[in-house]
């Protein structure tokens, strides 16, 4: 019965909003950046370099953003993190999404390093988009079993090596509606656990815990999207909505046939009729393993989404279980009229199932603020300063662009 609820429940925006969009719409992509301000412009008038751009330099579709952060691992080590993102067009910008590629390799002094590539191509007129996710990981991290309720000191450190191979191609239906197939790879390496005990006694779950072994799923996927948001690096008013199915077969390498199902719906309404960026942002996904057979790290889990962006204020992979269900809230809004300061307030819960009767019982609210900074007023692209806390948790985070 819930499952019925939650599936129904987030598919529900997207089925309104269906009757009342007009497919001959296009997306309204360009920005107005005439009487904006971003960090170049600053950086530009610092060193007091005058812009003498040709008609071609004019024409530029490709706007980089570099950001070099700090954070914390899950082993307590310091991150050393360089985010770079890179936007372009590769069709007429009034009928063509902006396209994305985002590389952010990390690394410590505890042999802990990352390299992850993520990407969202946009052909002309948007009629197809290439997504991919690519990561080669050395990637520590506390589980806390299956289910909620758990004592954040009830926590067992897990590490392994990690790669993930993710590519899907979705062909334009409609102009806001696309479909197509993909192809997940997860490949988890040689899977330590410290002390004498393992990742199986403690947490009673078979698939994919046995110490020193290797978990290895591969399959197709079957996709829907969604999209009439302009701009995915800071979303104007809009929808979105992504269905992935995901089917791991034993006769294409993995240990054990299993299938899952993530949908991904997003709402972005605007409170002012003269500043687009005063709106509310919100967020909700259901995530479910649908057979038995799952891997103990590819179950659902909070902070694990696709964008690894869930769960602000609550430590990343701090509830697993075979369902997940979570939704979030902000308020985004410019405190300077060129654009170049801006607020956000959020706030977000989630649950996932008991590990013996599959119901959600434990709820688990978080919080929080932070500050924007335009970065780059061509591709829109923020600076993201957030402090999010819960009741065990608090941490600082930086990203470029948007949350969600």
């Amino acid at each position: 019965m819930m499952l019925n609820f939650l599936f129904v429940f987030c598919l529900l925006p997207c089925m309104l909003n269906a009757q009342n969009a007009d497919s001959s719409l296009y997306w309204p992509n360009t920005i107005d950046t005439a009487k904006k301000r971003d960090v170049i412009d600053i950086l530009r008038s610092f060193i007091k370099i005058k812009s003498q751009r040709s008609d071609e330099d004019k024409k530029k579709k490709i706007y980089f953003s570099i950001l070099p952060v700090s954070a914390t691992g899950a082993d307590g080590g310091r991150l050393l993190v360089t985010s770079t993102t890179a936007g372009f067009y590769l069709g007429d910008p009034h009928t063509t999404h902006i396209s994305s590629v985002t590389f952010t390799p990390y690394l410590n002094f505890k042999g802990r390093y990352g390299l992850p590539i993520r990407s969202s191509i946009w052909l002309n007129d948007n009629s197809f988009n290439i997504q991919g996710d690519t990561r080669i990981l050395v990637y520590p991290q506390n589980t806390w079993g299956l289910g909620g309720g758990q004592p954040v000191q009830n926590r067992f450190l897990v590490d392994y090596n990690y790669v993930r191979f993710y590519q899907s191609v979705l062909k334009r239906i409609t102009p806001y509606f696309f479909a197509g197939i993909g192809y997940n790879l997860d490949y988890y390496i040689d899977i330590e656990t410290n002390g004498a005990n393992n990742l199986r006694k403690f947490t009673g779950y078979q698939f994919g815990t046995q110490a020193d072994q290797n978990s290895f799923s591969s399959g197709p996927s079957l996709n829907l999207l969604y999209d009439t948001r302009n701009n995915s690096f800071d979303p104007l008013p809009g929808w979105y909505g992504n269905l992935v199915y995901r089917y791991s077969a034993e006769a294409l390498g993995s240990n054990n046939n299993w299938q899952s199902l993530y949908i991904d719906i997003r709402k972005y309404v605007s409170v002012s009729h003269t500043n687009e960026k005063n709106l509310f942002a919100f967020w909700t996904y259901f995530w479910t393993s649908l057979t038995p057979g799952t891997p103990y790290l590819d179950l659902p889990a909070i902070g694990m989404d696709p964008y690894q962006r869930s769960g602000r204020g609550i430590d990343q992979n701090r509830f697993r279980g075979q369902r997940l269900f979570y939704f979030e809230t902000e308020y985004r809004r410019d405190i300077t009229a060129n654009g170049l300061l801006g607020l956000v307030l959020f706030a977000n819960i989630n649950s996932v199932t008991q590990p013996n009767t599959n119901r959600f019982v434990y709820w688990n609210p978080a919080g929080g603020g932070g500050i924007r900074i335009k970065f780059n007023k061509k591709s829109d692209t923020n600076i993201g300063i957030d402090y999010g806390f819960s009741r065990d948790y608090s941490a600082l985070l930086l990203n470029l662009g948007e949350a969600f």
